[in-house]
């Protein structure tokens, strides 16, 4: 099994999963029960392979060899959207990714706040007036590294 943890700085778990780019793959062995993970990838995405802004065919999209994701922070909209690929998505408190995915192989849960509250059901949801939520591609706006945005909006 693959499982795959959001991570924008490659070290923790982090949030506004459908902006990050940077994702830790782990390759699980031990049928389901915590046993072996290993890294297997690190993906460093371009932009325009985010799941907000994502328009390609899935089965060409680098997570498309995981069965699960795990994320800091997520809307509603990520959630469905990563059902409708096949992927189950969980959503955690946990910073440590290899704990993350411990704690998910042992309990098929894991420690979580709420999700992240968005609107206008885009993959990442936000209706705020920050450019980079409306569609334009604001560069002042844009924090690559942490996935989030600058405009106070509480993306990331």
């Amino acid at each position: 099994m693959k499982i795959a943890v959001s991570s924008q700085n490659f070290r923790t778990v982090t949030g506004h999963a459908g902006k990050t780019r940077r994702w830790l793959v782990y390759q699980v062995d031990g049928g389901g029960a915590p046993g072996l993970i290993e890294e297997a990838d690190r993906f460093d995405l371009p932009k325009d392979m985010a799941m907000h802004g994502f328009e390609g065919d899935f089965k060409d999209h680098p997570l498309s060899g995981v069965e699960v994701v795990l994320v800091g922070s997520c809307g509603e909209g990520f959630i469905r959207r990563m059902n409708s690929y096949g992927l189950l998505a969980a959503v955690t408190t946990e910073e440590d990714p290899v704990n993350a995915v411990r704690m998910y192989l042992a309990h098929g849960s894991l420690p979580t706040s709420s999700l992240h509250d968005h609107a206008c059901g885009d993959g990442c949801g936000d209706d705020s007036d920050c450019k980079d939520h409306n569609g334009d591609d604001n560069e002042e706006n844009d924090d690559d590294d942490d996935g989030g945005c600058r405009c106070n909006c509480g993306c990331g």
